[in-house]
């Protein structure tokens, strides 16, 4: 006597295979994702012609020099002036805070904030443990925290001064601002 395993039945031809039947991973209302099927008839249907200009414009843009790049360098780049800088990293986590704003990485992850682009920057020292959070606050009410872990807890008074030292140099309050408008 023969028994198979699994479902009998067999997608009709031309019909996706789509569902929690044929992928434990299926979730109903999203796409499904694209077979290659289309691709390589679309490589098949463009001419060997048409593939062998298209290689040798590439290969000349790979040939030429960018000159452009070198003479004009990073715009990034720019000199910075005389002020203070707060950096601090660990294992995993990393803060620079300097006249172009606030920059946090955590792993592979970064983010950058202008200093127009900040509302608050908390920072929070735990009553145990080593780890010293800063917290970026933005206008819309989103926050960012990271954690950043020190070798010792005599480490949070110097980072909470060098902190405050750029947050006064390029940070502007709401009510200095207002001040500013005022006059």
């Amino acid at each position: 006597m023969e028994q198979r395993i699994g479902s009998s039945s067999q997608p009709l031809k031309g019909e996706p295979v789509t569902g929690a039947g044929f992928d434990p991973a299926f979730i109903p209302g999203l796409t499904s994702p694209v077979s290659e099927k289309p691709e390589e008839a679309e490589a098949e249907d463009t001419a060997p012609a048409e593939r062998e200009d298209e290689d040798v414009e590439s290969e000349a843009e790979e040939q030429e020099p960018a000159a452009e790049d070198e003479d004009t360098g990073d715009g990034d780049e720019e000199e910075a002036p005389d002020g203070p800088v707060f950096e601090a990293s660990d294992r995993r986590a990393r803060i620079v805070a300097d006249h172009r704003g606030v920059r946090l990485a955590l792993d592979d992850q970064e983010c950058e904030f202008r200093w127009d682009e900040i509302g608050a920057v908390e920072t929070e020292t735990p009553r145990f443990g080593k780890r010293f959070t800063i917290t970026v606050h933005t206008p819309d009410r989103r926050w960012y925290p990271i954690e950043i872990e020190a070798t010792a807890r005599a480490q949070f008074s110097e980072w909470d001064e060098r902190l405050d030292a750029v947050l006064d140099a390029y940070f502007e309050d709401g009510a200095e601002a207002e001040a500013e408008d005022a006059d």
